[in-house]
């Protein structure tokens, strides 16, 4: 994995989410931190589009910027609106849905 963070983000005010914009019938990313000991990434989903579950090997942190969205974590489901978060534990089956369009921002701790 690359050391690296996007470097025009880099000491300046940002507005999350304005780094990604929607786009018909998909999930747009843009990783904005890719260290060793975890990324940042920022994603746009239209209505209907998602993220089918899956587990991943570090905790993850989901962060709603915009809009609203249904989150999956062990089979149990979650309805988040703009500016709540959920953990989502290591090696722990989730998935990502938009019920309307949405942006998240997702942020990974490596151990």
């Amino acid at each position: 994995m690359n050391d690296k963070t996007d470097e025009e983000l880099k000491e300046k005010i940002l507005d999350p989410a304005q780094l990604v914009s929607y786009q018909d019938g998909s999930v747009v990313s843009r990783m904005v931190v890719n260290k060793p000991t975890g990324t940042i990434t920022i994603f746009a989903f239209d209505a209907g589009e998602g993220l089918s579950e899956h587990t991943a090997p570090y905790d993850a942190i989901l962060t709603i910027i915009e809009g609203s969205a249904e989150i999956t974590v062990a089979g149990k489901e979650y309805s988040l609106n703009r500016g709540q978060m959920i953990i989502m534990p290591a090696r722990i089956p989730h998935g990502v849905r938009a019920v309307h369009r949405f942006k998240m921002l997702l942020t990974m701790i490596h151990d």
